[in-house]
């Protein structure tokens, strides 16, 4: 007792606060209303949610840590059930991904300005550590062109601002070891909802546009040509390749034959797929080897040609020397130096690292029907990435070409990288001398087929256009973007422009006034007539029931018949549903919508008064110059919100509600404007609106109390007890869930006005319902109780009720009026 009197001592005497100033507006008396108006079914108070409760919530609870260990090691859920079936699944499928890779990870390890092995490296890291922490059966992690490229780009500007003072191993680890950290840290605190940020357009732009990029640099390695600067913007890299094509080489015969091949073969598979549906996964098997067949038939070509010749004196450029096994195997200790060089490029590396796996892990989840923890994949991700660099190797993601090879192998669980990794085991130490004498323009020709699938075909940009001309153009925006500057430009512009467009629809969409239209719903059911004939039949139209109240735009502008005829529900009843939210970023907007359109549409309730002209503020232009036209227009009796798109509410926006509320009452003196909300659900933004006074009817304006109509939403409860049934009053119909509006017992309204009236019941807003009382129990002798708090009166359950409610005061007020 003594610590609550100093605790009011402090905060309405030191601190000034009152703490019952918000229950001011409040009437007294609501909950023994609704008592006297509901009997026998029981009345509910509304429980608002405390600060405790919010952090109570928030803490992770003994279930919650067992539930995050579990998931971290998602192996240990499957390790336990793996057989000899799943065994020799993963076996193939791992072998098959294994000969797919080495030829293609050795390829993008040139884009990345590293040596073939290192793509070995990089390869081999992702296979033998996604198993452990990876929630798809479906993924490779390894190199990829997109990757690989990104750290090419990220080495060339680290030798731009720092030129020799690092070698390109040491900034690809560097680099794989700040993305790892950052991806790792973001997936252990579960923050995988991130990525949801960066939109799909600006990613399938990049993609394309990186698709170009990486065609651009290799191409002149496919046709032989030396000395053109490929980290240059595509464009330039373009002109220079086209001015320099008197200078192909014999490298061209093989990079241009190597690119035929590639695609031939992938074509005639397809064909003999859909030729011979029997034989479907053969041929399917056969396209997916198609990297390893060509790789071996042109360095067998190299081989024969350049035999018995040094590594300067080859007929065309050849890998050369591969180090056999891990000798790049290393504890990385990367400068602070160059940390701090690196870091300007590193959001755009990890964003599309991050982008790319989730992708495909998601593509792949839906085609085999699993779900994929995006924060999880983040987490094997990261781990990959920081483990990467102490076997030799750089920054890895999901390969789409490879998991959808892997997928098509018959892939049984993760386990299929563990084999994989044994090929490239295998590879590393067994076939590096065969390695000396791959083609580098066959490796980029290998690129080239790989990528060109990357890029989105005409028939995707019309899609784009038929869903959102607008985002079209952000892609195009972004893809001549990376054309003319650089990738890092590209997405970051791409996302800036898609943020701006989300913020524009978000702070300047409009809201709609809306008018009611009674609707019925026709069924058209087809019956049988003769026995002889089956197929014959006859039409019947048959109408549900009464007809309900919907309600649709005043203005038409929505994809309603706009023959139909909608009505405002009542003279100075305005409805008014929130398009896309409500918060800050348009609240503003908003309020100037309502205002506008109520100030045209009604009256005052009295006339001002001005000594003279003058006193009146300079802002106001004063009552409207036809004066016989302001008199038709109705008193404003009320204003319902259709909370439906809003979920939180912020300060600024409770403040705009309030700001306007006591301009309307201004307005409307000595009359108060009812305001009623529907379907507004969240405990916080309900807290937070009667906080502010909303919710119920103001007590500060008597008129506007006695002419309140005591309206409630209820229901059968769960538990059965016969003190809830009420035998002296049967009901006629069953009612699930209904408003009653009932006579006021303290108020003592006339008995004559309300009896026998059911509002919201099904058909309309008002319907008569002979000797239905206000006191009733469910005719199946259920015990019924409000819904929703009888403190709230003004939060209805939908928008139906909040009409109803709003239109039964006003009439009440204008009948007050003509007496």
């Amino acid at each position: 007792m003594a610590s609550q009197k100093v605790s009011h001592f402090i905060t309405s005497t030191v601190l000034g606060i009152d703490v019952n100033e918000r229950y001011s507006r409040l009437p007294q008396g609501l909950d023994e209303r609704a008592k006297k108006a509901l009997a026998p079914a029981d009345i509910y108070l509304e429980d608002e949610p405390s600060i405790s409760e919010w952090f109570k919530e928030q803490a992770p609870t003994k279930d919650d840590v067992i539930h995050y260990a579990q998931d971290l090691f998602p192996f240990a859920t499957w390790i336990r059930r793996y057989g000899l079936n799943w065994l020799l699944g993963d076996l193939i499928a791992g072998i098959t991904i294994g000969l797919v890779v080495v030829p293609q990870a050795m390829a993008y390890a040139l884009l990345a300005q590293l040596t073939p092995a290192h793509g070995l490296y990089t390869s081999f890291t992702g296979a033998v550590l996604y198993w452990i922490f990876g929630t798809s059966k479906d993924i490779v992690i390894g190199t990829t062109a997109v990757g690989s490229l990104l750290v090419g780009q990220v080495i060339g500007h680290v030798e731009k601002s720092s030129p020799g003072q690092y070698t390109n191993e040491e900034i690809a680890h560097a680099l794989s070891l700040m993305s790892g950290a950052v991806l790792l840290f973001f997936g252990l605190f579960r923050l995988g909802w991130i990525i949801e940020f960066i939109p799909y357009i600006p990613i399938s732009a990049f993609v394309t546009a990186a698709s170009i990029t990486i065609m651009s640099t290799q191409v002149p390695a496919a046709l032989g040509i030396t000395g053109i600067d490929t980290r240059e913007s595509p464009y330039k890299v373009m002109i220079n390749t086209l001015k320099s094509l008197p200078n192909t080489k014999l490298d061209a015969a093989i990079g241009i034959t190597s690119i035929f091949l590639l695609f031939a073969i992938r074509d005639v598979c397809s064909f003999m797929e859909a030729r011979h549906p029997r034989m479907k996964r053969t041929w399917s098997y056969l396209s997916s080897l198609r990297l390893t067949f060509v790789m071996l038939l042109f360095t067998l070509i190299s081989f024969l040609v350049n035999r018995g010749r040094s590594f300067d004196e080859s007929k065309f450029r050849i890998v050369g020397t591969i180090e056999p096994g891990f000798q790049r195997a290393n504890l990385p200790m990367p400068s602070t130096d160059l940390l701090g060089v690196i870091m300007p490029q590193l959001p755009a590396v990890a964003i599309i690292l991050v982008i790319e796996h989730i992708a495909i892990a998601k593509a792949m989840g839906r085609q085999y029907n699993y779900t994929i923890n995006p924060s999880q994949e983040i987490v094997a991700l990261g781990a990959a990435n920081i483990f990467s660099p102490f076997m030799g190797g750089y920054v890895c993601t999901g390969s789409f070409g490879a998991s959808a090879v892997l997928s098509k192998a018959g892939v049984k669980t993760p386990m299929a990288g563990v084999f994989s990794a044994l090929v490239l085991v295998l590879a590393l130490y067994v076939l590096t001398a065969v390695f000396y004498y791959i083609p580098k323009a066959a490796l980029a020709g290998l690129i080239i087929h790989a990528v060109c699938n990357l890029i989105a075909p005409p028939k995707k940009l019309y899609t784009y256009w038929q869903l959102s001309p607008l985002e079209t153009c952000i892609w195009v925006i972004g893809v001549i973007v990376a054309i003319f500057d650089s990738l890092e430009t590209s997405i970051y512009v791409g996302t800036a422009l898609s943020i701006v467009l989300l913020l524009f629809r978000v702070a300047r969409t409009k809201g709609n006034f809306l008018g009611r239209v009674a609707a019925q719903r026709i069924v058209h059911e087809k019956e049988n007539f003769t026995q002889r004939s089956r197929s014959s039949s006859h039409t019947t139209l048959h109408s549900e029931k009464e007809s309900r109240d919907v309600f649709l735009p005043l203005d038409r502008k929505d994809a309603s018949n706009p023959e139909i005829d909608v009505e405002s529900p009542y003279p100075g009843i305005f409805i008014y549903r929130f398009s896309e939210g409500y918060n800050y970023t348009n609240q503003a907007y908003h309020i100037d919508t309502l205002v506008q359109h109520i100030m045209e549409k009604t009256r005052r309730m009295s006339e001002e008064h001005y000594e003279k002209e003058s006193d009146r503020p300079w802002n106001d232009a004063g009552p409207r110059k036809h004066k016989t036209h302001s008199d038709n227009l109705p008193y404003l009796r009320a204003i319902v919100l259709d909370f439906s798109s809003v979920n939180n509410l912020d300060i600024t926006c409770i403040q705009g509600l309030i700001d306007l509320r006591n301009s309307l009452d201004r307005y409307s003196a000595p009359d108060a404007v009812e305001w009623h909300f529907a379907n507004i659900h969240n405990r916080w933004a309900r807290r937070a609106l009667a906080s502010a006074g909303f919710g119920f009817p103001t007590s500060q304006n008597s008129e506007a109390l006695d002419s309140w109509t005591p309206a409630y939403s209820i229901a059968t409860t769960l538990i059965e007890t016969d003190a809830h049934i009420n035998h002296n009053h049967p009901r006629e119909r069953d009612i699930e869930s209904d408003t009653i509006c009932v006579e006021d017992p303290v108020e003592g309204q006339s008995s004559e006005t309300e009896k026998g009236k059911v509002v919201n019941a099904p058909g309309g807003l008002s319907t008569d319902a002979k000797d239905v009382p206000a006191t009733y129990s469910s005719g199946n002798h259920q015990p019924m109780a409000a819904i929703f708090g009888v403190d709230r009166p003004f939060f209805h359950i939908d928008l139906v009720d909040a009409v109803g409610v709003a239109v039964k005061d006003a009439e009440n007020k204008d009948k007050k009026l003509q007496l």
